[in-house]
């Protein structure tokens, strides 16, 4: 029997990601995968419990590793409500561990009334939709554009 989430090719298995699912992963159900522009990318269904810690984060990995995704696209309604608050540690702690792994994160969604409450959460996000890891966009064409081939290539 298999313990250990199979990482994407060329990538050792981390020894901290257990492959027994947590309520948020059993939650789940099937979580669509589909491939845009030549990327792997695990999409989180509209539906389910919250994502609420760093644990979360790390179910995420195994499911992504498992199916050899390189980004995890999780609605913004997915999240709990601390993530939204800096102060909290949560988003740091979820976009760190992701990071870590070599995965990206696409957030979709209307985050607006969170980002109007707080210029940290602004500042936050426009600064990692500058960046390659972590992205804040309306939907799934949005992810598609960033994950287009850049001209000449």
């Amino acid at each position: 029997m298999r313990d250990r989430a199979l990482p994407p090719s060329g990538h050792q298995a981390p020894p901290d990601i257990p492959w027994s699912r947590s309520s948020v992963v059993r939650s789940l159900g099937l979580m669509p995968v589909e491939t845009v522009n030549d990327t792997v990318v695990l999409h989180l269904p509209e539906t389910g419990a919250p994502i609420a810690g760093g644990q979360d984060a790390l179910d995420l990995v195994g499911e992504a590793w498992a199916v050899q995704a390189e980004v995890v696209a999780v609605p913004a309604g997915r999240l709990a409500p601390a993530f939204f608050d800096l102060r909290s540690g949560l988003a740091g702690d979820f976009v760190q561990k992701l990071v870590n792994y070599r995965l990206r994160l696409a957030i979709f969604g209307d985050i607006s009334a969170h980002v109007g409450a707080s210029d940290a959460l602004r500042d936050f996000v426009r600064e990692s939709n500058c960046g390659g890891h972590v992205w804040f966009l309306d939907g799934p064409e949005d992810l598609a554009q960033r994950l287009a081939p850049a001209a000449g290539s």
